[in-house]
């Protein structure tokens, strides 16, 4: 299940009656966006005890097209890593 920034400050709004919208908006715009140019300088992103997002680096290989069985060669990449923290899982998973 995806949330929304919208989502995420009405949450916050409701939570934090006495901040106003926003102050909470411009704090989740620069939490959001310096998590997002960290991972664009390829540097690991940690919230103890929640989680952690690292950039991976995918190589460059020869992938299928299921459909047609015809060969295609994919640039290498980044992706993303997420991991919960053993806290965190243990949380959610009680």
């Amino acid at each position: 299940m995806a949330t929304r920034k919208s989502e995420l400050l009405k949450q916050f709004s409701n939570n934090y009656p006495n901040f106003l919208k926003k102050d909470l908006n411009k704090l989740v715009s620069i939490f959001l966006s310096e998590i997002k140019n960290s991972l664009k300088r390829h540097e690991r992103v940690e919230l103890r005890d929640v989680f952690s997002l690292e950039p991976k680096l995918q190589k460059a290989r020869l992938a299928r097209n299921p459909k047609t069985n015809e060969k295609i060669y994919v640039n290498e990449k980044y992706t993303i890593l997420f991991k919960t923290s053993k806290f965190w899982s243990k949380k959610i998973n009680e």
